[in-house]
């Protein structure tokens, strides 16, 4: 059996995805996770009297907490399969690279388990953003925007 062959069997049994299915539930979820994130900031501003910077810094940090927290209680990768990339926003898909990284070593220690490896995932996310972020910057400065 050569390549083709057995590449056509494959795809003959491997399950279809509705990619339009996953695409509108990625939408309303994503969305609905940021409908309930300016709820929070509209509480944390008229509740409590933070400013808007502020009660953002907040809502970044709430998500961080609930997308480590989801991970650790083994909950996120459970709900990325219903929800499909909808829950992966910046902010709560980083958290949850982070802390599944830091999950997987845990039995080897904290120093060569959970230090060593707590940016395993997470390291390619920091590098490509900063190096965007610069290359962005360079042409905002070439156009004087």
């Amino acid at each position: 059996m050569d390549k083709k062959e057995y590449k056509k069997m494959v795809d003959k049994i491997s399950p279809k995805e509705n990619k339009f299915k996953n695409a509108v539930v990625s939408f309303l979820v994503g969305g609905s996770i940021g409908l309930i994130g300016e709820i929070i900031v509209v509480v944390l501003m008229n509740c409590f009297g933070l400013g808007r910077v502020e009660s953002y810094a907040w809502l970044a940090l709430i998500l961080v907490l609930l997308g480590s927290l989801f991970t650790a209680l083994n909950f996120f990768d459970n709900w990325v399969s219903c929800a499909k990339a909808g829950l992966f926003l910046p902010t709560t898909g980083f958290a949850h690279s982070i802390a599944s990284s830091a999950l997987d070593y845990k039995k080897d220690g904290l120093i060569t388990g959970l230090g060593a490896n707590f940016f395993k995932l997470a390291g390619s996310v920091l590098l490509y953003g900063i190096l965007s972020a610069f290359f962005l910057l360079i042409v905002r400065l070439i156009i004087g925007a």
